[in-house]
């Protein structure tokens, strides 16, 4: 794990999730991919395993044959969002219209 760093405040996490349309806040910053295979589920492990060994941090992640459902939290800081959490998240978004992975946030559980 990086660094410690502080929490963003709830208010500002809402702020940066207008140009995060693919995420939800749910204790944490949650979505799910959707691919057309299981094939392309894995590729976009893959690359979600690519960012998080970049950055040196990692989401919780489940696979569930063609959706990946993702959630980044800073557990340094006490589970809370922190600026490490909004840029993976912006980086696994990008990653995952690369690979034409339809963001279905809502499908999250709890979402």
């Amino acid at each position: 794990m990086a660094g410690k760093e502080e929490p963003v405040p709830r208010a500002d996490v809402d702020a940066a999730l207008a140009d995060l349309p693919d995420w939800r806040y749910l204790d944490g910053l949650v979505t799910v991919f959707k691919t057309p295979t299981a094939a392309g589920a894995l590729a976009l492990i893959a690359e979600v395993g690519r960012i998080a060994e970049e950055q040196n941090h990692h989401p919780d992640l489940e696979w569930r044959y063609n959706r990946v459902f993702l959630r980044y939290v800073s557990h340094d800081a006490g589970g809370q969002v922190t600026g490490r959490d909004l840029a993976a998240a912006a980086a696994v978004s990008a990653a995952a219209s690369a690979l034409e992975a339809e963001a279905q946030p809502a499908r999250y559980p709890g979402a």
